[in-house]
């Protein structure tokens, strides 16, 4: 007797997506994971997560799994930022929302041989996530906006350790992997050092209070696996009052192979508050 199957389309609970075009013209995939739990009196925690195309079914399903059982962290909500299109990567978008201005002279060559896309976006994009997205969050689910979270991964990272750096109270936790210290012939690094410099000035009770995660793979370029590792000692030993880091080398992983791991430690490092700083390899 044959079979009879009853088809539909495949769709992760509590999700849904929208599509947002900016004061400026820009449309952006907005995906959204709600919790089936009642929210906090103060409201749900919220992750928000670049390249939301490539890995957004991933965390929220991550967050599902980790309200669970005795160990269980959250609820918390999931706000995906991607782009209008079916593919993983938006790469031109991307090299212009996620970066600072880059000229000719301070990229190396691409490994194609084509030129850089345009960049320098990410101030831009960053006013769009503060004013345009955040405001429509909060009128449409309960959040509480003293634990937010901003998830990025390669150029995405840079964009989170460049908010982290010029504008901290952005969000409450950080979380950037693999990021692209590398850009702009490491244009971040002078801006660790300044808050690392600034760090004795800074009383402690007046210091925001901020959890940075940084994780890559170990099977990655060694130059990335160097920059990340560099930075998080680097503000480690400058002792920036109110921060909490996390530094992990994941074994095993590669560029993108990394990404899921990934998800699991930021959440946990997101949502599990009053941990110590740490570093794992």
């Amino acid at each position: 007797m044959e079979q009879k199957l009853k088809r539909s389309a495949f769709t992760i609970p509590g999700t849904e997506q929208w599509t947002l075009k900016s004061r400026r013209g820009a449309e952006y995939r907005i995906m959204v994971f709600k919790p089936e739990s009642a929210p906090p009196a103060e409201g749900y925690p919220v992750i928000y997560m670049l390249d939301a195309n490539s890995a957004f079914g991933a965390m929220a399903e991550t967050v599902r799994m980790l309200g669970q059982g005795p160990h269980k962290v959250g609820p918390a909500v999931v706000v995906g930022i991607g782009y209008e299109t079916d593919r993983p990567l938006e790469t031109d978008r991307r090299f212009y929302d996620y970066t600072v201005q880059a000229g000719a002279d301070e990229l190396p060559p691409r490994p194609n041989g084509s030129a850089w896309p345009e960049t320098g976006g990410a101030d831009r994009f960053l006013d769009f996530i503060e004013e345009e997205l955040k405001p429509l969050i909060e009128r449409e689910l309960p959040v509480d906006r003293s634990r937010q979270t901003l998830f990025g991964h390669s150029l995405g990272g840079f964009f989170v350790l460049y908010t982290f750096f010029t504008r901290r109270e952005a969000f409450q936790t950080y979380a950037a992997g693999s990021p692209s210290i590398w850009w702009k012939n490491r244009y971040l690094v002078s801006h660790a050092d300044r808050l690392a410099a600034s760090a004795a000035e800074t009383p402690p009770e007046r210091a925001p209070q901020t959890g940075l995660f940084i994780g890559v793979g170990s099977l990655e370029k060694p130059h990335m696996i160097e920059d990340a590792r560099d930075l998080y000692e680097r503000l480690s030993a400058a002792g920036v009052p109110g921060l909490r880091l996390e530094y992990r080398c994941l074994e095993e992983e590669n560029h993108l192979s990394v990404i899921y791991p990934l998800l699991g430690r930021a959440v946990r490092f997101a949502l599990e508050s009053g941990k110590p700083s740490k570093a794992t390899r």
